[in-house]
C-alpha cells in the first residue's frame, strides 16, 4: 500500500505556536488526522482536489467550523496540532476553555475537578473504551498527562451508538496510534516547572517514537509513547470553624447553661436540630427550648485552625500501538496503556478551639463582639483554651493497565464492521497515619473575619507553639485502603450506508462488559497518651515556617511530629501506644478486611438510523436510535465490626431501554440549527451500595461520632436531555454559536441521618450519626450556552494572526431535598441548587502567531456555586459554597526551527484564592459565614519541543 500524506489538522476554534493545541466547539465525528480539510481560501462548503496539509491557524479554524456543519451530533474539541503540542499538564487544565465546562479544586498546583454544565459525572472514555480508577465508577482524568493526548472530545449530546452512562456526558480522550504518521517521526518535550508556593522545581517530559513500514504482508507501524511528570506543592489553608450556638452571657435561670457555654444539640437533638432546613435564626434575641426555658443564644464559631499541606505527586505513564493493514479493506490495532499515580502528603495542622472552657474572667460580656444587627459574634477571647497539633501523613498509589485489541474490516463499498476486546486492571493504594498533640493554653483572642473572609487569632504566647515541651503526646490514627477494579470488554458495532433516499444509513451493535470491584480497609485509633512530645526521638519533631505567606494575621510556625518520621518509624509508634490500648498492633502488614466485592455484567445492544429529507429546499438530517440495557449486579459485603465477621450476598437486576433523536436542519447557507432528545443514566458508585458502617469516634468533644453506610437497594439516576442549537457562520473563518439544555434528572442521590448506637467497636462512643445515602431527589437542569470564535483575515501588518475566542454558560439549576427528623424519617421537602452548579461562567482567549511567535492569554471565570454540606453532627447551617473561581493563564512559544522550539507558561498570575462559606438559601454569606481560605499556587515553566516527521 502507498503511504497518504499526513495531514496535521488541528480541528480547532484556534491554535496557537504556543502549544498549538485548538478550543473548539465541533460536531462528531471529528475528522480525522489523515483526511483532508477545507483550504483557507476556499469557499464555505466546498473542499478543494488535493490534501493539505494543515498547521496554521486559519486554515485549523475553517476544518473544525467546517467539521461543525457537517456532522448531526454536537461534541466540544481540543485536538492537539502537533506531537506534544497540547499546552496544559493535564487533561482537566486543557478542557477548562471548551465551552460549558468548569474545572475547579485548583489546590496541588493543578485543576482536578471538572464538570460539563454543571454536572460532576462525565463518563470517561479512552479511544472509545470506559476507564475507571480502582473501584470507582469514574477515572481520575487529572492523571493523564497533557502530553500523551492526540484529541479530546467533550459529548453533551448522546446517540445510541455511545456507552449510556453518565448525566453530565462523555469525555473520550484519544491516544496517538502509528498510522496517523507517514513515516518515522519522533518528538520529545522537556518542561521545568517552578511551584512558587512551594518554591520547588519540578519536571514534566515526554518523548514519541513512531514509524511504519510497507510489507509484503501489507501497512506495519509501531509507536511508543512514554511520559514523567513531578510536582512538589504546598497548599495553605486557614479556617475559621462550625458555626453554633452558644448561651448569652446572662442565660436565664433553669436553662442549666452558664455564661457563653456552648450549647450541644443534645441526646436526642432536643436542643436543636443539626443541620436544620435553613439554618439557626441571626436575629438578636433569638431562642431555644432549653430544659422547658426559651433561651437567647448567640452564633459563633467554635474553632479556628491552619493547615500547611506539603505534597508530593508522580505521573509516569506510557502507551503503545501496533498497527496492521493487509489491504485497503482492513485494519487491525493492538495497543497498550499504562498511567500510574504516587503521591504523599504531610498535613502539619494546628487547630485551637475558641469554645468556653471555664475560663472567661469576671466580666464574660467584655470577651466578644457582635456583628451589627445579630446575633453573631465578630469575634471573642477565651481562657484555659484547648488545642491539638496534628502531623497527619498519607500515601497514595494508583496502578492502571489497558490492553486492546480492535478490528475494523469494510464489507464491500457501503458496509463497515468493527470489533473491540479490551482487558482493563486498576488498583489503589492508600495509607494514612496521624499524631496529635495537645496542650491547653492560657488564652486566645480571635477575630474570625479579620478581611477578606480571612480570621486572625493569636495566643497570648505564641512562641510557645514551637516549644516541644509545652506539647503532650494526644490521640493516635493508623488507616489503609485497598481498592481494586478489573473489567473484560467485548464490541461489536456495524453500519451499511445508502446514497441517496430517506434512509443513509443503519448501524447496530453489541457490548458486553464484566466488571468486578472489591475494597478491603483497615482502621484503628488510640486515645491520649498523655505523655510529653519530648518523649519522642527528637528527630520526630517538625516545625513549619511560613504559613499563609505573609497574607494573614495568625500564627506561622508550630512545632509537631514529622510525618515522614510517622511513616518510617510507624512499629515505634505503635509500640508506644500499645501500652494504652492493645488494639493496636505492632505491623504494618495487618491483614485489610475486604468490605465489598461486587461482579457486575452489563449487555447492551442498540440500533440506530441515520435519514435525509429536504424540507423547503433544505436538507434535514434525522437520527433515530433506541439502546437497550442489561446489568446484573452481585455483590458480597462484609460488615468489618462484626465478631467473627458477617458476610452478606445479594444481587440486583437492572433494565433500561434508551431512546435518543437528533434533528440537524440547514436554515439557509451559513445558518445551522440542531435538536436533540436523549436519555441517559447514572449508576451508583459501588461504595455507596455498601449497607454496612464506616465510623469514626467522637473527634471533637460533641458527645457522638459519625459515621457512614451505603444503601444495596439504590438504584440508577435517569435524565431525559433536550437540547437546541444554533450556529450563524458568519465570516468564512468565523461563528456564533448558542444551545439551550435542559436535563430533567430523577432518582437523585441525596444523604439521610439517623443516630445509631453501636456498642463494642473500638472507638471512644457507642453512638453514632451515620449518613446514609437515598434515591429520594429530583431535579431540573436549565441553561444556555454561547460560543464566538473571530479570527479575521484582513488585520494589517503585525495584527495579522490575532483572533480571540471566547463563551459563556448561564445555568440554573434547582433539586428537591428532603428533611428528616434525626432518624432517617424524612418529614417535609425543601429546594436547593445542585451542587457544584455556578450559575454563571465565562472564558476568553487572546491568541496570536505570526512567524516564529505564538502566544495565548487567557483568563477563566466562574461564578460562586454550593460545593457541600457541612457534617451533619452541629453544622448551622449546613450549605458550603465557594467564592467565585478564576484564573489568568499565559503561554508563550518561539520556534527557533521548524522542529524546535522554546516554550514558556504561566498559570494563576494573580494569584487567586479558593474559599469557601456557609449559606442556605437566603442565610449567610462571605462576609459574617466565612470558612476556609486556601492560597493558590502560582506556577511558571520553561521548555523546549523538538519534533521529527
Amino acid at each position: 500500500m502507498a503511504f497518504k500524506p499526513v495531514v496535521l489538522c488541528s480541528v480547532s476554534i484556534f491554535s496557537l505556536m504556543a502549544g498549538n493545541a485548538a478550543y473548539a466547539e465541533v460536531a462528531a465525528p471529528a475528522a480525522p488526522a489523515a483526511e483532508a480539510v477545507q483550504a483557507a481560501d476556499a469557499t464555505p462548503g466546498e473542499v478543494s482536489d488535493e490534501d493539505i496539509v494543515v498547521t496554521g491557524v486559519k486554515a485549523s479554524i475553517v476544518g473544525a467550523l467546517n467539521v461543525r456543519k457537517e456532522s448531526v451530533q454536537i461534541v466540544d474539541s481540543i485536538v492537539a496540532e502537533d506531537v506534544g503540542k497540547l499546552p496544559d499538564n493535564n487533561v482537566i487544565e486543557a478542557l477548562q476553555r471548551i465551552t460549558g465546562v468548569q474545572v475547579t479544586n485548583r489546590a496541588g498546583g493543578e485543576a482536578a475537578g471538572v464538570s460539563i454544565r454543571g454536572l460532576t459525572d462525565p463518563l470517561t472514555t479512552m479511544n472509545g473504551r470506559n476507564i475507571f480508577t480502582a473501584s470507582g465508577q469514574a477515572f481520575q482524568l487529572q492523571d493523564l498527562s497533557a502530553n500523551l493526548i492526540r484529541q479530546v472530545d467533550v459529548f453533551k449530546t448522546r446517540a445510541a451508538d455511545q456507552i449510556e452512562t453518565g448525566l453530565a456526558g462523555q469525555i473520550d480522550v484519544q491516544t496517538r496510534r502509528p498510522f496517523d504518521f507517514n513515516g518515522f517521526a519522533v518528538s520529545a518535550v522537556a518542561r521545568g516547572i517552578y511551584n512558587e508556593q512551594a518554591d520547588t522545581y519540578n519536571p514534566n517530559i515526554s518523548a514519541l517514537i513512531s514509524d511504519r513500514w510497507e510489507t509484503a504482508i501489507g501497512d506495519i507501524g509501531f509507536l511508543i509513547n512514554g511520559s514523567y511528570a513531578r510536582t512538589k506543592y504546598r497548599d495553605m489553608t486557614v479556617t475559621a470553624g462550625a458555626f453554633v450556638p452558644f448561651a448569652t452571657e446572662n442565660p436565664p435561670a433553669g436553662s442549666g447553661l452558664t455564661p457563653l457555654e456552648r450549647i450541644f444539640p443534645g441526646p436526642n437533638n432536643e436542643n436543636w436540630q443539626p443541620g436544620s432546613d435553613r439554618g439557626l435564626s441571626t436575629a438578636p434575641g433569638s431562642t431555644l427550648n432549653i430544659n422547658g426555658v426559651d433561651t437567647p443564644y448567640y452564633l459563633s464559631r467554635d474553632a479556628v485552625f491552619g493547615s500547611d499541606l506539603y505534597g508530593k505527586r508522580e505521573r509516569p505513564a506510557v502507551n503503545a500501538a501496533l498497527q496492521w493493514a493487509p489491504n485497503d479493506s482492513s485494519e487491525y490495532t493492538a495497543e497498550f496503556f499504562y498511567n500510574g499515580f504516587r503521591g504523599t502528603t504531610f498535613n502539619s495542622l494546628q487547630f485551637s478551639f475558641v469554645d468556653w472552657w471555664g475560663d472567661l474572667g469576671a466580666n464574660p460580656g467584655s470577651t466578644f463582639e457582635l456583628y451589627d444587627g445579630t446575633n453573631i459574634m465578630s469575634g471573642r477571647r477565651v481562657g484555659s483554651v484547648y488545642g491539638f497539633n496534628s502531623g497527619d501523613y498519607g500515601t497514595n498509589k494508583t496502578d492502571n493497565f489497558l490492553y486492546a485489541l480492535n478490528a475494523k474490516w469494510d464489507v464491500g463499498d457501503r458496509g463497515k464492521i468493527v470489533a473491540d476486546l479490551a482487558y482493563q486492571d486498576s488498583t489503589n493504594k492508600t495509607s494514612f497515619i496521624a499524631l496529635r498533640t495537645d496542650r491547653v493554653a492560657d488564652s486566645i483572642d480571635t477575630v474570625f473575619n479579620a478581611g477578606g473572609g480571612v480570621p486572625s487569632y493569636h495566643f497570648n504566647d505564641d512562641s510557645l507553639l514551637t516549644d516541644p515541651s509545652q506539647w503532650n503526646l494526644a490521640q493516635f490514627y493508623d488507616n489503609a485502603n485497598k481498592s481494586k477494579g478489573s473489567a473484560l470488554t467485548f464490541t461489536l458495532d456495524g453500519d451499511y450506508e445508502w446514497d441517496e433516499g430517506f434512509l443513509r444509513k443503519v448501524s447496530g451493535g453489541i457490548r458486553y462488559d464484566d466488571r468486578k470491584a472489591a475494597d478491603s480497609v483497615r482502621g484503628q485509633e488510640a486515645g491520649s497518651l498523655g505523655r510529653p512530645l519530648t518523649t519522642l526521638d527528637p528527630a520526630a519533631f517538625f516545625t513549619n515556617k511560613g504559613f499563609f505567606d505573609g497574607r494573614a494575621d495568625v500564627p506561622t510556625s508550630w512545632v509537631l511530629p514529622s510525618g515522614s518520621w510517622l511513616h518510617a518509624n510507624a512499629d515505634t509508634v505503635r509500640a508506644l501506644y500499645q501500652s494504652v490500648n492493645p488494639n493496636i498492633k505492632l505491623s504494618d502488614d495487618l491483614s485489610l478486611i475486604k468490605v465489598f466485592d461486587i461482579n457486575e455484567v452489563t449487555m447492551t445492544a442498540y440500533i440506530q438510523a441515520d435519514g435525509e429529507v429536504s424540507i423547503f429546499g433544505r436538507p434535514l438530517q434525522v437520527q433515530v436510535g433506541l439502546r437497550y440495557v442489561n446489568v446484573d449486579t452481585n455483590t458480597i459485603f462484609t460488615d468489618r465490626y462484626s465478631d467473627p465477621l458477617v458476610s452478606t450476598a445479594g444481587s440486583t437486576q437492572t433494565e433500561k431501554l434508551l431512546p435518543s433523536f437528533t434533528l440537524r436542519y440547514e436554515i439557509a447557507d451559513n445558518l445551522r440549527a440542531r435538536f436533540n432528545y436523549g436519555e441517559t443514566l447514572r449508576r451508583p458508585n459501588f461504595t455507596d451500595l455498601n449497607p454496612n458502617y464506616t465510623l469514626v469516634g467522637d473527634l471533637t468533644n460533641v458527645g457522638y461520632g459519625s459515621g457512614t453506610s451505603g444503601n444495596a437497594n439504590l438504584k440508577p439516576t435517569t435524565s431525559k436531555n433536550f437540547d437546541l442549537a444554533l450556529e450563524w457562520y458568519f465570516e468564512r473563518n468565523s461563528a456564533i454559536y448558542a444551545t439551550l439544555f435542559r436535563r430533567e434528572i430523577d432518582g437523585l442521590v441525596v444523604p439521610l441521618t439517623s443516630r445509631v448506637t453501636l456498642p463494642n467497636t473500638g472507638l471512644n462512643t457507642d453512638t453514632f450519626l451515620v449518613t446514609q445515602p437515598q434515591n429520594a431527589s429530583s431535579g431540573v437542569l436549565k441553561g444556555l450556552e454561547v460560543g464566538l470564535t473571530y479570527f479575521p483575515n484582513y488585520l494589517p501588518g503585525i495584527l495579522d494572526g490575532l483572533g480571540v475566542q471566547g463563551s459563556l454558560t448561564v445555568l440554573d439549576s434547582s433539586q428537591t431535598i428532603p428533611l428528616d427528623d434525626g432518624q432517617g424519617n424524612i418529614i417535609g421537602e425543601t429546594t436547593s441548587s445542585f451542587f457544584g452548579v455556578s450559575d454563571f461562567s465565562y472564558n476568553v482567549t487572546l491568541a496570536y502567531e505570526r512567524g516564529p511567535v505564538g502566544a495565548r492569554l487567557s483568563y477563566v471565570y466562574r461564578d460562586g456555586f454550593l460545593a457541600q454540606n457541612e457534617a451533619r453532627l452541629f453544622a448551622n447551617p449546613i450549605g458550603i459554597w465557594r467564592t467565585p473561581e478564576k484564573s489568568l493563564d499565559f503561554q508563550l512559544t518561539y520556534n527557533i526551527t521548524e522542529d524546535l522550539g522554546l516554550t514558556f507558561d504561566a498559570v494563576n498570575i494573580t494569584k487567586e484564592k479558593q474559599q469557601t462559606y456557609y449559606k442556605f438559601e437566603d442565610v449567610g454569606g462571605p462576609d459574617q459565614f466565612n470558612l476556609g481560605t486556601t492560597l493558590l499556587a502560582r506556577t511558571f515553566a520553561l521548555g523546549v519541543r523538538y519534533t521529527f516527521k
